[in-house]
């Protein structure tokens, strides 16, 4: 029988209170009974509007139909089909404002809970799955830069085609953003290298410490018999605000405080990395990293975080789920609000941020109504440690050092619709191609990608 139940099955997840003083996963995810009981819900819709929400092309109800039917390793060789990394997208992809949005059920009460269905799929079969068959060869190599979402898509979609790939990554781990940006609390790191271990058994060599653009050259790689190359090497460069007393200690970018907490550990004892113990902490931005900031502060030990964002609470472009997270784990938003400066104490530490207080005037360009100051509205907020996140743009290293490899006046790499940038067998994509996005955009431009790289080599 279908579940016509108007809302989503409930996900169970730690009490508030408790989860905002650790670094464990903040939902436990579906029982098997949980995951049929949701799959009910579904309509399989003739015309599959979800489908047309997913940047990777998940055949959304096929799968969903298989967990109706508890065939949870059939639902999960569905989604593998097109989708290298379900465990991932099941956590972080914005579902809400993708294949979620397009869901019929949403007209009338909740969409299905795609993503948690994806996720408990990921998650059931983690220890069960056979290694992958490995494909022939078919005598070709491509070069990726960067193991981040675009390139790891991109080197597991051109490995099951054949093509011998290696993967240039410029940490000491692979992940990219999964692995220094997303914290453990939404993301479990063993979660991602388990995504990355399924690659590897399918062929992928991944080679980390090489930072292309200095360890080799894009020219170089060709030169070593790589017939393309992606690049998928993110944005990883921060962007501040310009003010006065951003170079005072204890201000960061949200880019430097989540590499020391995720990839270098700094929330565990046994790791000596050195990040400050704040007692309050303002955060500028209003988008995921900045809600992942504040929450990371939390959990480090500070008794009072705030989110300072220059718009209302309408205009906030971070995930609603993250947003009442944060809510409920006590971080304060102080909305229409925009700093002007920060202050230091005499040893040039930080001691308050001065902010002024904002009201939405007409929309901007892009339709979003732009902020204006109150005249004579300035306060301070006495705060010991200020995380600017304000998103970042790509290192221009690569441009820097390739000949022929152009970018926009943003610092973002052209390409054209096949991902093709405007030097001869470089391909790329992801937020080295369109500034800071999300996961899932990645992903599915590694995904447009390899199929592109396949067309051009097998037509050269």
């Amino acid at each position: 029988m279908p579940n016509m139940d108007p809302k989503k099955t409930p996900m169970p997840e730690q009490e508030p209170l408790v989860r905002a003083r650790n670094f464990k996963e903040v939902s436990y995810g579906y029982t098997a009974e949980q995951a049929v009981n949701e799959a009910k819900r579904c309509l399989n819709c003739k015309n599959r509007p979800c489908m047309t929400g997913c940047p990777v092309s998940v055949r959304i109800p096929e799968f969903i139909a298989k967990v109706a039917e508890g065939d949870f390793e059939g639902a999960y060789g569905i989604i593998k089909s097109t989708n290298s990394l379900p465990a991932v997208c099941g956590r972080v992809c914005p579902q809400e404002r993708q294949c979620e949005s397009k869901c019929v059920r949403g007209i009338k009460g909740e969409p299905v809970g795609i993503g948690r269905l994806e996720r408990f799929c990921a998650d059931h079969m983690r220890d069960k799955q056979p290694d992958p068959e490995i494909p022939t060869p078919n005598g070709h190599k491509v070069a990726i830069i960067g193991a981040g979402p675009a390139g790891l898509t991109a080197a597991g979609d051109l490995a099951k085609l054949g093509y011998e790939v290696t993967v240039f990554e410029a940490f000491h781990t692979a992940g990219g953003v999964l692995m220094y940006g997303i914290p453990e609390f939404r993301l479990p790191k063993s979660i991602v290298r388990s995504e990355i271990e399924g690659l590897e058994k399918l062929g992928v060599k991944i080679m980390t410490n090489m930072v292309i653009g200095k360890v080799l050259s894009v020219d170089e790689l060709f030169s070593m018999g790589f017939e393309a190359v992606f690049i998928g090497s993110g944005a990883g460069l921060p962007r501040f605000m310009g003010i006065d007393g951003e170079d005072l200690v204890g201000v960061y970018s949200a880019n430097e405080y989540l590499t020391r907490i995720n990839l270098m550990k700094a929330y565990d004892d046994e790791y000596f990395t050195p990040i400050k113990k704040s007692k309050n902490v303002a955060v500028v931005g209003g988008g995921n990293v900045a809600m992942d900031s504040a929450r990371s502060a939390m959990r480090l030990g500070a008794e009072k975080v705030y989110i300072i964002y220059r718009r209302s609470m309408d205009e906030l472009p971070a995930r609603k789920e993250e947003v009442h997270h944060a809510q409920e784990e006590g971080i304060e938003f102080r909305l229409l609000t925009n700093p002007t400066r920060v202050i230091g104490d005499k040893n040039g530490q930080v001691e308050a941020i001065e902010c002024v207080k904002m009201e939405l005037g007409d929309p901007d360009a892009s339709g979003r109504r732009s902020p204006k100051v109150i005249e004579g509205s300035e306060f301070a907020l006495d705060v010991d440690t200020v995380i600017m996140a304000l998103g970042t743009s790509p290192n221009p290293l690569l441009r820097m050092t390739t000949p022929g490899l152009e970018t926009n006046s943003k610092g973002t790499l052209i390409v054209n619709e096949n991902e093709c940038t405007t030097k001869e067998g470089v391909f790329a994509g992801g937020d080295a191609v369109t500034g800071a996005a999300t996961v899932i955009l990645a992903m599915g431009a590694g995904k447009k990608a390899a199929a592109a790289i396949d067309d051009y080599i097998r037509n050269k």
